[in-house]
């Protein structure tokens, strides 16, 4: 069994019910009786993403009596951004925040968080559902920096990007379809950047309510960056707005 499971309807029942923090619940298609029922409805009344697989792939994944469920456990406990956000601004302090859609590598996310921390990153956002897992292999690529920096994932990602901009925070989406290049943008006052995913970059919805974007320029012939070296770019920018200002 791989350490970040757990399986069976009254294991995976217990630690929902217990508020575990959990990545995923994978679902046999056909699953029924009343002990699932109960499952199910508690699986939707907190949120938590799940998926309903073929009983081979839950085979594949534990030898045990798996009972139609297998439960992945993060890594990582989450935080809420409406929490985070008051205490940075008691604090004193401009809010540096990074908002990630559906990055689907977790190398990629573990490199994010690796740079975030060394820039002084106050906290990362993801989405409830899409994107890589949070597991051991990230915490292992972030070199540790997933369990420093503080991790939030929510549903609707509209709705916290209204929240940011009506907590005086600037959403920025770092994209190549944007007209300005991101050293011509003042970045040291609150700002949130937005990356996207590797293949789609960031969704239209989102761009759509962010309040600016930028991009990185390139001459080279191609003409996409890997994400997690676009944001080691975004984030120094603002590591080198922030001392200039402070020089002056």
């Amino acid at each position: 069994m791989q350490e970040n499971i757990i399986y069976g309807l009254r294991p995976v029942a217990e630690a929902v019910e217990s508020q575990k923090t959990i990545d995923k619940i994978l679902l046999q298609k056909g699953l029924v009786g009343d002990l699932f029922k109960e499952l199910f409805y508690s699986i939707r009344q907190n949120k938590i993403p799940f998926q309903y697989v073929p009983q081979e792939k839950l085979n594949r994944l534990t030898k045990g009596n798996h009972q139609g469920v297998v439960a992945f456990m993060s890594a990582i406990e989450y935080c809420s951004i409406y929490d985070i956000v008051p205490a940075i601004y008691e604090q004193g302090k401009n809010p540096l925040l990074l908002i990630l859609d559906k990055i689907a590598d977790v190398r990629n996310i573990g490199a994010i968080a690796r740079s975030a921390e060394c820039a002084g990153v106050d906290a990362i956002i993801l989405p409830l559902k899409g994107g890589a897992q949070l597991n051991e292999d990230a915490v292992k690529s972030s070199s540790g920096a997933l369990m420093k920096v503080p991790v939030c994932r929510h549903s609707n990602l509209i709705e916290v990007i209204e929240f940011l901009k009506s907590s005086g925070i600037e959403v920025v989406a770092v994209t190549e379809k944007a007209r300005h290049h991101h050293f011509q943008k003042d970045l040291t006052h609150p700002v949130a950047l937005v990356l996207g995913n590797e293949y789609e970059g960031i969704a239209w919805d989102y761009q759509r309510v962010c309040n600016d974007s930028v991009n990185i320029p390139m001459t080279g012939t191609i003409k996409s960056l890997n994400v997690s070296v676009a944001a080691g770019i975004i984030l120094f920018e603002v590591v080198r707005q922030k001392i200039i200002k402070e020089l002056c």
